[in-house]
């Protein structure tokens, strides 16, 4: 193999492959906070999903704001995904992000079938921002915990997102 070509490591004990990199963090907190990236990938992946598909179903009286809203809070999950997933392969992993592995990897709850209703649209979709926000807050004190600060601040950006739109879809339900 010459200096040009990638090389990589293809484990035999379960762990996902692995490139070489410079980073100075050891190959095990690398694995780890690669597993993590791709946990947090698949959740947001599968909640990009879930607004979109509120964003087009939306229906009442709050229809033109709502669909609006969700168009715009889905648009940043894009960004997120792409910054979860360039993390995870510049630690030298693999990032695992068509839509049946983010399916497989999602620990949300599926888009609830007939719901259509603004509020009931809002409801649905804050309970599922608030449960990616609260993985993600694990994944702040996994990578902190791993000493890959750079992960940490990465999760700390998207949980402020996350915590932003929360607070958008909060509102309107609250009086």
């Amino acid at each position: 193999m010459n200096k040009r070509q990638s090389r990589s490591k293809a484990s035999t004990d379960g762990r996902i492959r692995s490139f070489n990199t410079r980073i100075d963090l050891e190959e095990d907190v690398r694995q780890q906070m690669v597993a993590r990236l791709n946990q947090s990938l698949g959740n947001l992946f599968d909640l990009y999903s879930q607004t979109k598909q509120a964003h087009w179903n939306v229906k009442g009286e709050e229809f033109y704001q709502l669909h609006e809203l969700f168009d715009e809070i889905a648009e940043e999950l894009v960004e997120f995904m792409d910054m979860v997933a360039e993390r995870a392969t510049a630690l030298g992993g693999e990032a695992l992000g068509t839509v049946r592995m983010a399916a497989s990897a999602s620990q949300i709850d599926e888009y609830p079938a007939g719901v259509f209703d603004g509020l009931e649209v809002v409801e649905a979709l804050a309970e599922r921002y608030a449960r990616v926000a609260a993985a993600v807050r694990e994944g702040i004190d996994a990578a902190e915990e791993a000493k890959d600060m750079a992960t940490s601040d990465l999760f700390i950006d998207v949980v402020r997102g996350l915590d932003k739109s929360l607070w958008f879809l909060e509102a309107h339900l609250q009086k």
